[in-house]
């Protein structure tokens, strides 16, 4: 009887312990109602810390996560998000909220309707939810390690073929993880561990008064799918904007352009193949990264066409600009070697010439002519997409500026085309506190021979046949990490043709050559399943999957970066050299050059 009562005394102490915070054997004190943990992260063995640390609150019953990056939503931080889980029913959730302003910025404000699930204004909020068991599950090791004077076990996973160890206490009464991707254990998580080189530890541990205590909200928003709620967060950090929607660009088709220089509107030249629109752009930081899409597909025009995205500069007395409205006369020409004119190919002291974002290749017919071609196991594609990166040309992608789209063609339907810049920032800092920081971006246009105005009388880059191109530029004092962009490919569409023949190109500065290339593409036919329209050959190859002089059917050209650091200031001259071949009969060969330079102060 009286050890009967001494066990029920130990029982009840126990418990009495617990409750008022006592820990069993060789545990501390519990001073609160909740603990405020933050983590750092560690790097192969070194302080990798970018930014504040991973905070998590955590109760009995309910834990919150947030990352220490929190800020203001559309301030070019993430928006506010948080991970909160509810230990008592096994249940995790994923939950946003972006603020109107942020949303209207940003570019999500139409994804806002999906999130919020009705028309109403205001801030976007969404979550996920998911049970523990649609976790990772863990295997406990038998492991122990002591972090923070607290005692853990070791539990392992894996995720995504990334290897991960989670260290946890049960020696407090309180429960969450600061990354439950990984999995849910049943006690505080105080490390993680991901491939062995990667690590979140717990930094400090406080506890928190019962004003703290974590609890799940009244109103968590709509619920949404993974999908959805991880494109929600992206767009809300991304500026997105959109310059043409579904633009026709043909030939020979009625054309009425607005009056005057109207923001936002559609103008069309050169017989209809060239569209053009004034856009606000914004501006960014040095470090942020800015991207072109290009949709396009055909709207009756079967063939492969050379394209063009380019902005027209300002800054000389002329511009591109005054050619497209008032014809190409109006802009400054050299005559070559061989007799030919070619207008508006090369910077002057009072002109620049347009500026190429992406050189990009129309496939044959895709889209329109998907049902009238058929081909044993070939699904056609609806669109061609195009899509790179434009960081470099940041210096001229701000303010009002004329951007348009060009593609050579004399067809009544054409093609289609849908084009937007994205601008993804390169730190989680307010945009305010990043201001004079880091190096300022410098552009100076030099070539562009792709005849935009082919249409409208500009001449094809035939020069290179008895003659070099040759433009003169200058190197301001203070620049420096200095680059040529150099975009090129060939054309002459028969066997003869340049097109099909493979070129050196040479480039070179005051007389010394500082680079040569010869472009060449011979994965062609990757882009096969753009092509429909596109001829088949008696020995089963197609026409798209022919090698070309740096460009293909349905794909975007890549430019050349080549690094001049050692270019003094003061005036230079440039001088690209091709052995051009000799003209067939009706054909000729031509090469579509662009460059520009880039630097930094």
């Amino acid at each position: 009887m009286n050890l009967m009562r001494t066990s029920v005394v130990k029982t009840v102490l126990l418990v009495v312990l617990w409750v008022y915070g006592y820990t069993g054997a060789g545990q501390s004190r519990v001073k609160g109602d909740a603990v405020r943990v933050t983590y750092r992260q560690v790097v192969n063995g070194q302080d990798g810390r970018r930014g504040a640390s991973a905070v998590l609150l955590a109760g009995r019953e309910i834990s919150e996560v947030r990352s220490g990056r929190q800020g203001q939503p559309g301030s070019g931080r993430p928006p506010e998000e948080k991970e909160i889980l509810d230990h008592r029913n096994k249940m995790a959730y994923q939950m946003a909220t972006i603020a109107a302003e942020a949303s209207a910025s940003s570019g999500a404000n139409d994804l806002e309707t999906a999130a919020n699930g009705g028309g109403q204004r205001g801030a976007t909020r969404f979550h996920i939810k998911t049970p523990f068991s649609g976790f990772p599950e863990l295997t406990l090791t038998g492991e122990k390690e002591t972090i923070l004077g607290y005692a853990c076990e070791k539990a392992t996973t894996t995720l995504r073929s990334n290897s991960i160890e989670i260290w946890f206490t049960r020696d407090l009464p309180f429960r969450g993880t600061p990354q439950m991707a990984y999995g849910i254990p049943d006690g505080l998580v105080l490390k993680i561990v991901r491939n062995r080189n990667f690590a979140l530890e717990a930094d400090t541990l406080v506890f928190t008064g019962e004003e703290d205590v974590p609890v799940l909200p009244e109103d968590p928003g709509r619920e949404v799918d993974q999908a959805l709620y991880r494109h929600l967060i992206t767009e809300n950090l991304i500026t997105t904007i959109d310059i043409f929607q579904d633009e026709q660009i043909s030939w020979g088709n009625e054309i009425r352009n607005p009056e005057g220089e109207v923001l936002n509107e559609t103008y069309k030249y050169a017989g209809g193949t060239v569209i053009l629109k004034k856009v606000a752009l914004p501006e960014a930081a040095p470090w942020d990264q800015v991207f072109a899409e290009l949709l396009q597909y055909s709207n009756g025009d079967a063939y492969d066409r050379t394209g063009t995205v380019f902005m027209i500069p300002e800054g000389g007395k002329t511009s591109f600009l005054e050619a497209l409205r008032d014809g190409i006369d109006m802009v400054p020409y050299f005559t070559a070697r061989n007799g030919k004119s070619y207008q508006g190919m090369t910077a002057t002291g009072d002109y620049l010439p347009p500026v190429e974002l992406v050189r990009f290749f129309t496939p044959f017919g895709v889209s329109h002519f998907n049902e009238q071609v058929k081909v044993y196991g070939q699904v056609w594609e609806e669109a061609a997409w195009y899509k790179q990166e434009v960081t470099d040309l940041q210096p001229l992608l701000k303010g009002e500026v004329w951007m348009g789209v060009f593609i050579g063609n004399y067809d009544k339907g054409g093609h289609k085309v849908s084009l937007r810049l994205k601008y993804y920032p390169g730190s989680p800092q307010p945009r305010e506190e990043r201001e004079n920081r880091g190096p300022a971006l410098w552009v100076k246009p030099l070539f562009n021979t792709l005849n935009i105005m082919e249409m409208a009388g500009q001449n094809y880059g035939t020069l290179f046949d008895t003659d070099s191109l040759t433009v003169e530029f200058e190197v301001p004092e203070g620049v420096k990490s200095l680059k040529l962009r150099y975009l090129t490919t060939g054309h002459g569409g028969w066997g003869g043709g340049d097109e099909f023949n493979q070129k050196e190109n040479r480039i070179f500065i005051d007389g010394k050559q500082v680079f040569q290339i010869t472009p060449w593409r011979t994965d062609c036919g990757t882009w096969r399943k753009y092509n429909p329209a596109s001829g088949n050959f008696w020995n089963g190859i197609t026409s798209s999957d022919y090698s070309r002089s740096g460009w293909c059917p349905g794909s975007a050209t890549d430019p050349y970066f080549v690094p001049l650091e050692n270019l003094s200031p003061g005036r230079h001259t440039l001088k690209v050299a091709i052995p051009q071949g000799a003209p067939e009969g009706g054909s000729f060969s031509a090469w579509c050059i662009s460059g520009l330079l880039t630097g930094e102060y």
